[in-house]
């Protein structure tokens, strides 16, 4: 060891240096520029060190035992000897660190796997969790890096680089169409003065603008871009982008929604544009954008220009090739016309808008084969990429490409050119010479170089000009199967000579198994007739598809070669940079959706589709704003991400195997951002692999994000291998993973041996995704050293080192714990968790592991009917109703004698006809269904628009929708068809009828019938609703609005809808989507009548794979509106109670149920939520305060106000309760004193503010936290807004111009908390609480 080491010296100024290194520089401390050349050789010396000491402690522990095995293999004794060899844990992370440092992602990625896995309590380190968030975030894996990133900020809410970690949030959220939480982040970021970001506040506002934009808030993102364009710093890349989104803006949105007439919407589109490419003369996409402008304004001339410039300033883009046909087809150019449609398709072979093109193009000119041909790839167009739920639909309209339902005329046509092709004669020899070349010839046929796009390199003054291209190889689509790679893309021959202009290398002879175009050819006739093959035949296409695929995976190679080439500053012509067999291809480019607007197709034909589709672009871009970004949308929705297909990675040795790092030698065919894999991560083996493997899926975040939201691979699916699915979830550790048998998972890890390490050799890096200790083979097993001289690593760590912290009991007294704080709080106030201060972040739990049978999985509702008032209030029904997770009491009102008439439409509307409703606008469909908007799939996502109107106009909806079912009914029996309504026909409250035919024309698919659900009606005031809530006394007490025993009534203040009652008015269809009650809390609900409720509830055990099933669907769990698919859940293993709540009857929700209700008929439905005093609805109610916390949502329940008003009304007498309320408590306590500390110290002043009666707790203005006791309040604002201590510091780190108000004095919080302690004697109350519980 010490042999290996010793040309490796640091000093202790070095070592100190390295000490104060980690994942917070990144972005500011550049290693790789030329200033830092002398540190970042001591950082390169500090891994090589690191590494060897790695690698010598496994191949001593190897060694040792090979010796045992051959003396006898003892395991116990192993286990001794093992203890011997300690590696620091933290030698991983730093090790991360370091390789983040020097972006070298794929290196830090496997570190702080290595890291995770060993360190039970990294959660603790916030700069490994902000190191890992950097690393996913590089890789566009949005989904971990936002964990990561909540994380952060969860374990340290003043991180010192908290405002980078929330504008990468409000990015990526902003990605995942999750604007409420995505805009939070960026004004968080955006109002933080203190720390330190990489992008600038203007980049920002940008960002909050482009967010209202993609939200369709039109008008508010044109005075956010216009403000911005008033700023006098504003850079050139930013104005461009911001001039560029405007003016698309006022192409495509409607002129009255901005506010301009329509004589001006074109000129300032142009307008804008233009002064976007003076800004940035570079930018491809904002010429192309404006040559659509231009010819929508009928300036033909012009258009050609600017898509000519486009097509010379950036790499070929198929959009611009589709737009330069249509201009061509309109000026009755067919030729010319033709062969930009081919070269559309050629860059993107699933263009549909130039596949239709095509096909309308060769309809014009009588060629129907060839129409045929080209409809049906448009119609794969639509079919083959993964469909999307996101509303981020852009501006453009309906998408060109790969999510869209394919056009219903495009169908009619395909069909109508079967039927007459089938039926048509035989050509003959005589026949008129076609038009066109056909579409197998077109595709072959060389292009003239005015037709050809200029790529990459202007050609050499004495370059010889070349008339035609070469044709790309290859037949046109549909291809085999398992074809991997783009169809060359057409370059001028100038692209091929060096740049001196000399002449091109010569070309090496192709290997045996390269097809002719002869042999191509003959593979396309064989593929297209496959069904009518010869055995012989048969044989022969074989044989040809698979040289075909050999051809591919070479050329494949070939392009990584030249790749890894370009990365080492070769370029083409000089030795030693890899030749190919034909025209260079370009490395593999990212790919961004761009949006666009099919033109209505007229009659029965198809019309021409000038949209925007996959517009290829180069991800070497500098930060925010210089790449092309799609107008409307510049970042794409990542709910439609797919990452490149990965490459096989060149690299050979295996050093990170030998160090313990994990290898995964299997390759996946594409990431898809949300797709069905570990239930916490959404991620598999593969996917890691897939991400560490391609080396250029982005630059940094910085610069990725900013310009596309994700990348999307243009290839062909390879589904043929399903993902490895992972059955763990979040609630063992942050990124618990999975449950997969040993067996399976030694399938996938490589053991690797390494002798000898060179420093220049790069490692093959794949990673298991966090793995955790129950992985037991060689290559994860913990890796250890013996070294005499531990001391370097442990100096590299001095700073990950926690400092100790005195211990915290609820057994101190307040007096004792006081002075326990003392002295803490003066360098800062720690994350104020009221669970545990060694609780890691809250995580989604467990999947319960029992296998459920097929009627396990539909189990029958506990249900009770009562038939007098004593069965309501007996003991007996309570207990019933906290034993399961959800509860059906018939005959309540009944019973009770309940005068529900008191809820009824007529009375209500009697009472206070003027009274506001909120209105949600949904979608008439069946309760087990649930499909997007254009009835093509069945989704999660559910639709529900927000409005607002009064009770007697929705009472007039309700009432004139029961009337038009009656006489609808009435026809019907009547055998009267005349209307002919089907469930496609929508009708608006007026009663028109707006008729709509369905997408699909199949029957019994719901429609598009929309409906309106009132919602929210708040019966809080006694004075309007005195009769209604004094009915409401008659309930048993565990179900009353206010009762001693409800948590709720402690509060203090009014929380609307919780502990208040909200009424529902309904229509049938009318749906109340899957949610969880605020803070877990138990909710109770009555059906008015006179229709009835379908209930559907899954026990809160399964919550977590709920909350991992929406994120698969790309909906937020909190935020979003989702309809679970019941197929889904069943196959997940999930049991859902379905039963009908009748008038009259009352559903008990207990703590945490997951639920969602669907109107069967027209009723009314009131509701309210209790806390009955038990140990587990409290820890229920605390958890999802954190889970909220972390997720950054608001709990609108204030758990620690209301923890100390219960400590000062009731006696506890269950321990576990009292442990819980005692230790949230002790814990809040701690806070207070230690943020009075720090505020003391830094010479502010604290008043005293008190408490008024009934006054509502307060939440921060910025983070929407509770704040409790200490508010924090500036004092020259007019309007006083409560800042949290965190959100204050970011304003101002000294609290300078911040006032510190106290609401409690501590001798207050101190009398309570001694009061507070555990009660003996048992009240029956709490007799009935405490017995519920043990049962």
């Amino acid at each position: 060891m010490a042999q290996e080491t010793d040309d490796i010296n640091l000093t202790p100024q070095e070592l100190q240096i390295l000490s104060e290194l980690d994942s917070r520089q990144f972005g500011f401390l550049k290693l790789n520029s030329l200033e830092q050349a002398k540190k970042k050789s001591l950082v390169v010396r500090a891994i090589k060190y690191l590494e060897r000491m790695l690698v010598q402690a496994q191949s001593e522990k190897q060694k040792r035992r090979a010796d045992s095995t051959k003396g006898g293999y003892d395991e116990s004794k192993d286990d001794d000897e093992d203890k011997g060899i300690s590696i620091d844990p933290k030698t991983y992370c730093k090790l991360g660190h370091f390789h983040l440092l020097l972006e070298d992602y794929a290196k830090a990625m496997s570190a702080y796997q290595k890291f995770y896995a060993l360190k039970g309590d990294h959660w603790k380190d916030a700069s490994f969790l902000y190191g890992q968030g950097l690393v996913y975030f590089h890789f566009n894996a949005f989904q971990w890096a936002i964990k990561s990133f909540q994380q952060v900020l969860w374990v340290e809410p003043g991180f010192p680089r908290a405002c980078e970690v929330h504008f990468r949030l409000g990015l990526m959220l902003k990605v995942h169409a999750d604007f409420e939480a995505a805009l939070k982040h960026l004004t968080l970021a955006l109002i933080d003065a203190s720390t330190p970001a990489s992008f600038s506040k203007l980049e920002i506002k940008f960002h909050i603008a482009h967010l209202y934009e993609v939200q369709g808030k039109y008008r508010l993102a044109k005075e956010n871009y216009e403000t911005l364009l008033k700023e006098k710093a504003l850079p050139s890349h930013l104005k461009a982008d911001i001039c560029r989104q405007l003016g698309w803006m006022y192409h495509v949105v409607d002129c009255a929604v901005l506010g301009v007439t329509r004589q001006q919407k074109q000129t300032f589109a142009i307008h804008c544009l233009q002064r976007s490419i003076e800004a940035e003369p570079k930018s491809g996409q904002s010429l192309y954008l404006l040559g659509r402008c231009l010819a929508a304004s009928g300036k033909v001339h012009d258009a050609f220009i600017a898509y000519r410039n486009s097509v010379e300033k950036s790499e070929g883009n198929a959009d611009t090739w589709c737009s330069i046909g249509v201009l061509y087809q309109q000026q009755n150019q067919p030729m010319d016309a033709l062969q930009a449609y081919i070269c559309a398709v050629q860059l993107d072979k699933s263009h549909s808008a130039a596949w239709t093109n095509l096909g309308i193009l060769y309809e014009s000119v009588s060629q129907p084969k060839d129409a045929l041909a080209c409809y049906v790839n448009a119609s794969r167009g639509n079919n083959n990429t993964p469909c999307s739920t996101s509303p981020l639909a852009g501006l453009g309209g309906a998408k060109s490409s790969g999510n869209a339902p394919m056009n219903p005329s495009l169908q009619q046509r395909i069909n109508f050119l079967q039927s007459h092709l089938s039926q048509a004669p035989m050509p003959s020899i005589a026949a008129k010479r076609r038009q066109l070349p056909s579409i197998e010839e077109a595709w072959n046929l060389p292009i003239s170089a005015e037709m050809s796009s200029r790529q990459q390199q202007q050609p050499a003054p004495n370059t010889p000009g070349y008339k035609y291209t070469t044709p790309p190889a290859g037949p046109p689509p549909p291809y085999p199967q398992n074809q991997q790679q783009n169809v060359n893309k057409r370059f001028k021959p100038e692209d091929q000579l060096s740049p001196g202009g000399a002449q091109p290398q010569a070309q090496q002879r192709p290997p045996p198994f390269y097809l002719n175009p002869q042999q191509l050819q003959m593979l396309q006739f064989l593929q297209q007739n496959h069904s009518n093959l010869s055995p012989q035949q048969q044989a022969h296409l074989q044989q040809l598809q698979l040289q075909y695929r050999s051809m591919q995976q070479h050329q494949q190679q070939l392009r990584l070669q030249q790749q890894a080439a370009l990365q080492r500053g070769l370029r083409p012509g000089q030795p030693g940079f890899p030749t190919g067999y034909g025209p260079p291809q370009p490395p593999q480019p990212g790919v961004i959706k761009n949006y666009g607007i099919p033109q209505q197709p007229q009659g029965g034909t198809v019309a021409l589709q000038t949209g925007f589709t996959d517009s290829n672009t180069s991800y070497n871009t500098p930060a925010t704003g210089n790449a092309q970004s799609t107008p409307g949308m510049p970042y794409k929705s990542a709910s439609e991400q797919t990452f490149p297909r990965p490459q096989f990675s060149p690299y050979q040795s295996n050093q990170y195997a030998a160090q313990g790092y994990t290898q995964i030698t299997s390759t996946t065919s594409s990431y898809p951002e949300g797709a069905a894999g570990n239930k916490d991560l959404g991620v598999t083996d593969q996917e890691l692999t897939a991400l560490l493997s391609q080396k250029d899926i982005a630059r940094s975040l910085a610069e990725d994000l900013l310009k596309h939201f994700g990348s999307e691979d243009l290839d062909p699916k390879d589904t043929s291998k399903p993902p490895i699915l992972n059955n763990g979830t979040l609630s063992s550790g942050p990124f618990s993973p999975s449950n997969l048998d040993e067996e399976k998972i030694k399938d996938v890890v490589k053991e690797v041996k390494v002798e000898k390490l060179e420093p220049s050799e790069k490692p093959v890096i794949a990673t298991k995704s966090h793995p955790t200790e129950t992985i037991k083979c060689e290559a994860t097993s913990s890796t250890n050293k013996i070294d005499s001289r531990p001391e370097p690593v442990l100096k590299l760590e001095s700073l990950c080192e926690s400092p100790v912290e005195p211990d915290f009991s609820i057994d101190m007294d307040s007096k004792t714990l006081i002075e326990a704080c003392r002295g803490q709080g003066l360098k800062g106030v720690p994350n104020c968790s009221i669970l545990s201060d060694r609780s890691p972040p809250p995580a989604p739990p467990d999947a319960p592991s029992q296998r459920l049978t097929k009627e396990q999985l539909s189990p029958p509702a506990p249900s009770v009917y009562l038939e007098n008032k004593k069965d309501a209030f007996s003991p007996q029904l309570q207990e019933f109703c906290l034993k399961h997770p959800i509860a059906v009491i018939r005959g309540l009102a009944a019973a009770l004698k309940l005068d529900l008439g008191l809820f009824s439409t007529k009375t209500l509307v009697e009472a206070n006809p003027d009274h506001g409703i909120e209105v949600r606008t949904q979608m008439q469909q069946t309760s087990d269904e649930n499909w997007d908007p254009t009835q093509a799939k069945k989704v999660w996502g559910c639709i529900s628009h927000r409005s607002h109107t009064t009770i007697a106009k929705y009472a007039q909806y309700q009432a004139s929708s029961f009337q038009d079912s009656l006489r609808e009914e009435r026809d019907k029996a009547q055998g009267i068809h005349s209307a002919n309504l089907s469930d496609s026909d929508s009708k608006d409250s007026t009663g028109v009828v707006k008729r709509k035919k369905n997408a699909y024309g199949l029957p019994g698919r719901p429609g598009s019938k929309m409906l309106r659900f009132g919602t929210n009606v708040d019966l809080s005031d006694e004075r309007k609703w005195k009769s209604q809530l004094q009915e409401l006394m008659k309930l048993p007490a565990f179900a009353r609005v206010v009762s001693a025993g409800n948590m709720l009534s402690h509060v203090g203040h009014v929380i609307l809808g919780m502990n208040t009652v909200q009424l529902y008015m309904k229509v049938p269809g009318s749906r109340t989507p899957g949610h969880q009650e605020n803070n877990n809390f138990c909710s109770i609900n009555i059906n008015i009548g006179p229709g009835d409720c379908e209930w559907f509830a899954v026990p809160d055990a399964y919550w977590g794979v709920i909350q991992a099933l929406c994120e698969r669907n790309n909906i937020n769990y909190l935020h979003g509106s989702w309809w679970p698919s019941l197929e889904d859940l069943y196959e997940e293993n999930i049991p859902v109670y379905r039963f009908v709540q009748r008038p009259g009857d009352l559903v008990w929700v207990n703590a945490g149920c997951v639920h969602w209700v669907q109107a069967v008929g027209w009723c009314n439905n009131i509701a309210w939520n209790v806390g009955p005093l038990t140990a587990r609805q409290y820890q229920l109610a605390i958890e999802r305060y954190e889970w909220n916390k972390l997720q950054s949502f608001k709990s609108i329940v204030p758990m620690v106000h209301l923890s100390w008003n219960l400590a000062r009304n009731i006696k506890v007498s269950d321990p576990r309760l009292f442990e819980l309320i005692k230790n949230c408590l002790l814990r809040t306590m701690r806070q207070c004193c230690l943020i009075l500390e720090f505020v003391k110290s830094k010479g502010v002043e604290v008043r005293f503010h008190g408490r008024g009666k009934n006054e509502a707790s307060h939440y921060c203005g910025q983070c929407e936290i509770e704040v409790f006791n200490i508010l924090f309040i500036r004092e020259q604002e007019k309007r006083h807004v409560v800042h949290c201590m965190d959100c204050a510091r970011k304003q101002s780190p000294s609290l300078e111009g911040f006032v510190c108000l106290e609401e409690y004095r501590m001798r207050d919080l101190m009398e309570v908390y001694d009061g507070f302690s555990l009660h003996t004697s048992i009240t029956p109350a709490l007799a009935v609480a405490q017995s519920s519980q043990a049962s």
